[in-house]
């Protein structure tokens, strides 16, 4: 994620930055924010109560990160915050880590585990307000958004589509089965332009969304079918980038898809919002596609990547480019459509499909 520099030259402004960092208004939460020179490198956010086994790879992450030194913030009353904060300040003095700066929030007032004089810290806290902050209108204006709560930005990914787009779904999929059925000396020839126009309908679509337009229902059925082959998708994954497009896209093809249909769709924005930093959405985006397929493998393989606290580097850096794609699979063959087919086969969208099975929860740092 390119996060802009913004100058954080107090408590104050630390916690006004805090909730544009993780997309949204803490509460019982530690959020740890890890710095590397000016730069904000990475933010993560658990829980509370928070175990210590689950803190014990994050001197790992930030070293990995090139972090210096770090923020901690923590929200809630004290009984909930200081053990946590305790315990993660520990494990990063220990890994020679610095702490520039602990905090604790609650009820609009702060408490500094870093200071221990009365005069600029008072036992009853100091208030503070993170609407007027600088730091928050400098946000605004780089593009960040802070939900009000953990539950909002969950919303921002829950299914929000009705009858026009289950009755374009079905249109796509009744055109789609008009295919002809594999085998013959034509089926690769068929795949590979299949194939192609779903590569440029990945295309066309971020580069719509980045230039502030939206795929109507039937071209959002459509490119959410083409996904179903795993080149198209990848192509897709190969392409994300720190532009908004890429998240603003996958999310809402995640809101509109058929629930048999958003897999591949959600663990884009799970990869798009990982490569921003944002995990707790990455997260929420993970949950919505293993509802869908809880076998799904670019799904499973993003999961653990949180869950072990990797950092987006580490599979960006290993994510082949389109033409190195198109070198390690070769032409595109009748077999590439199977998923596709199984799809079309099962999957009838109409009124029963408005909603999503239930969802498994996903334990991850955000």
């Amino acid at each position: 994620m390119t996060i802009p520099k913004l100058v954080l030259s107090s408590p104050a402004d630390i916690l006004a930055a805090v909730p544009y960092l993780v997309g949204f208004h803490p509460t019982d939460s530690l959020v740890v924010a890890g710095v590397a020179g000016p730069q904000v490198r990475l933010t993560t956010r658990w829980d509370l109560p928070v175990a210590s086994e689950d803190l014990d790879l994050l001197v790992a992450l930030l070293r990995r990160e090139a972090v210096t030194e770090v923020f901690v913030v923590g929200y809630g009353p004290g009984a909930l915050v200081t053990p946590a904060a305790d315990t993660v300040t520990r494990l990063l003095r220990a890994g020679g880590i610095r702490v520039a700066e602990s905090l604790r929030a609650e009820g609009g007032r702060y408490w500094s585990y870093s200071c221990d004089s009365a005069t600029c810290c008072p036992a009853e806290g100091t208030p503070y307000d993170t609407e007027r902050s600088h730091v928050a209108a400098e946000a605004v204006m780089h593009g960040l958004v802070a939900l009000p709560d953990r539950g909002s930005l969950r919303r921002s990914v829950q299914r929000c589509a009705g009858a026009a787009m289950r009755q374009a779904t079905s249109r796509v999929m009744a055109d789609l089965r008009a295919m002809p059925e594999p085998g013959g000396p034509v089926a690769d020839e068929l795949a590979a332009r299949f194939v192609a126009e779903g590569l440029a309908r990945v295309r066309r679509a971020v580069g719509l969304y980045d230039a502030g337009g939206r795929l109507d229902d039937e071209d959002a059925a459509r490119l959410g079918l083409d996904l179903a082959v795993v080149r198209v998708r990848d192509e897709a994954w190969a392409l994300i980038d720190d532009r908004d497009a890429h998240v603003a896209l996958w999310r809402d093809l995640t809101r509109r898809l058929e629930p048999g249909h958003v897999a591949p769709a959600a663990s884009l924005l799970a990869a798009a919002a990982w490569h921003r930093g944002e995990c707790a959405l990455a997260g929420m985006a993970l949950e919505r596609a293993l509802a869908a397929d809880p076998g799904y493998s670019m799904a499973i393989l993003l999961r653990q990547a949180l869950a072990h606290m990797m950092p987006p580097a580490m599979l960006r850096d290993r994510m082949p480019t389109p033409a190195e794609l198109d070198d390690e699979m070769g032409p595109a063959r009748a077999i590439w459509l199977a998923p596709l087919r199984a799809l079309l086969t099962r999957d009838v969208p109409g009124p029963a499909s408005a909603s999503a099975p239930g969802g498994r929860q996903i334990r991850s740092p955000s």
